[in-house]
């Protein structure tokens, strides 16, 4: 008989209240009736955070894909890279397309044709994989519009593709019923250390350093644009909001998602879009939401998001990471090696058991080919997710998460969503939000024949089923599962059935 142990469970009953009766109130506040918000913080707060259309949606996706995806070299920081001195960007650029004098980051925009770009086709492909809402990074560091932008004279849908490009695949999302994301990472772009250069360094502009000897010093009015090189940050200030304001007129996505160094925009400007994206949201008679990374929004009303990381406990509010399924590239690399679909899949199931939800990143090459590669992983993953969706689509965090032999770290980086390897000796639970059934995920194969011990289940504990069990059954199998609830623990006896390669599922029918 395996036993499989819990070290310790510092979760008493008053915390396990709060906790759900938190999550609870953070989704209701979205169903307040507002009939227009105000850009103070006392009115966006009445707004909430996580509509639980999103606490119910679990997977999103969306992808880096812009100019910089031309060189498919480096990272997506190849605009800001390539103008250093120093550095194999440099050089693999001076190598390959010349000096930066004479061929800069503009010049890779007619490059960008994106002549394969088929966005019924990505549409299908997010939504096969299981994912409940998508869309594009609608602007990265680089200044450079994915969308057909009046604001913005570098877009899409006049240079490059000439196509409206998130205007399109939001066209395709919404043809199969996903929701909407625009992702902007462009608060970074302006150029902030113009005066104080020593100061700054180049640890805040997407290219460069601003020297008056680079080319992204240049007075050209319409390429300033392109560099975020204004003649006060004051007007580059105006000029993110109204590129961010632009989208949301045209465009309505569900979800606005703002990279780090948001913190970097006034607060004023930043109250200015929330209400400006909430007040949408009334127009269009939907729930919108925001989501942040770092301490760049209030948490009154966005959620949280955590870059290739996560929360090591379950937590009482929705929450979110982005991870890509490249090893460690967000835009298409040649030769990036690919993450797996059980390393994926189980990292995603640690997400979903601590209250999280997952926006997982593809990268397609400049010519609009997302490569079979990735479509092999994301088809495992939707084959999975197919099976197994009961378990996780509207579903809820137990009282525990669950417990096991794997480190995941906190924080952004931290390896959780991205790089754990999680073994059948890793357990998580998800509840379904009627409380007539429960979910117990084994990040791995477990043996069959195999009876396994959950102390933490035992009729003592605080951490019980949330009903009498009548029922267990091996999800895909639909074999009926041996168990034995005792006052002290929990057996579990793994059927003689095929097991799933990448995580194995047990439904618990309760009443």
């Amino acid at each position: 008989m395996k036993r499989i142990k819990l070290k310790y469970f510092l979760l008493i009953g008053a915390i396990v209240v709060v906790s759900c009766t938190s999550t609870k109130e953070s989704i209701k506040k979205e169903s307040t009736v507002i009939k227009h918000y105000e850009p103070t913080f006392e009115s966006l707060k009445q707004h909430g955070a996580a509509p639980e259309w999103f606490a119910d949606a679990k997977l999103g996706m969306y992808f880096h894909w812009g100019p910089y995806s031309v060189p498919a070299f480096g990272s997506a920081w190849y605009p800001h890279n390539m103008y250093k001195a120093k550095g194999g960007i440099r050089k693999h650029h001076e190598k390959t397309y010349g000096s930066i004098y004479e061929f800069g980051y503009e010049d890779f925009i007619p490059m960008f044709k994106a002549e394969h770009f088929d966005p019924d086709d990505w549409a299908k492909l997010f939504k096969n994989t299981g994912a409940k809402f998508a869309g594009p990074v609608a602007q990265h560091h680089d200044g450079f519009a994915m969308w057909d932008s009046e604001v913005n004279p570098w877009n899409a849908a006049d240079m490059g593709p000439k196509r409206d490009i998130l205007g399109d695949i939001f066209k395709s999302l919404k043809k199969q019923g996903l929701r909407t994301i625009a992702t902007f990472h462009h608060a970074r772009n302006g150029q902030r250390n113009r005066d104080k250069p020593e100061l700054w360094g180049d640890a805040y502009d997407s290219h460069y350093v601003y020297q008056p000897y680079l080319p992204t010093a240049t007075t050209d009015p319409k390429l300033r644009k392109l560099f975020g090189n204004f003649e006060t940050i004051e007007e580059f200030n105006q000029y993110w909001l109204d590129q961010v304001n632009e989208v949301v007129d045209k465009y309505s996505p569900d979800i606005l998602w703002y990279d780090s160094w948001l913190n970097l925009i006034p607060e004023e400007k930043r109250n200015e879009m929330a209400a400006h994206h909430f007040n949408n949201g009334i127009k269009q008679h939907k729930e919108v939401m925001l989501a942040h990374k770092q301490q760049d929004l209030p948490s009154e009303y966005s959620v949280l998001d955590y870059e290739q990381g996560g929360r090591r406990d379950s937590w009482p509010t929705p929450w979110m990471t982005d991870i890509t399924l490249g090893k460690s590239r967000w835009m298409y690399v040649e030769g990036e090696p690919y993450k797996t679909a059980d390393l994926v899949v189980r990292n995603m199931i640690d997400v979903w058991s601590k209250n999280g939800v997952v926006l997982l990143n593809v990268s397609p090459r400049a010519d609009g080919v997302i490569n079979q590669e990735q479509r092999d992983v994301l088809k495992e993953i939707g084959d999975w997710m197919k099976v197994h969706g009961e378990a996780v689509y509207g579903t809820r965090a137990h009282n525990i998460f669950g417990f096991g032999n794997a480190k995941t770290g906190k924080g952004h980086n931290a390896g959780q969503s991205s790089s754990v390897n999680y073994t059948a000796n890793d357990i998580r639970f998800t509840v379904a939000k009627d409380k007539k059934s429960m979910y117990i995920f084994f990040l791995g194969v477990p043996k069959p024949g195999e009876r396994i011990e959950m102390r933490s289940f035992g009729g003592y504990h605080r951490n019980i089923p949330p009903g009498k069990i009548t029922k267990i059954t091996h999800m895909g199998t639909n074999a009926e599962t041996k168990f034995e609830l005792t006052t002290a623990s929990f057996f579990l006896t793994i059927p003689d059935v095929k097991m799933n390669s990448l995580a194995n599922v047990f439904k618990l029918d309760l009443e």
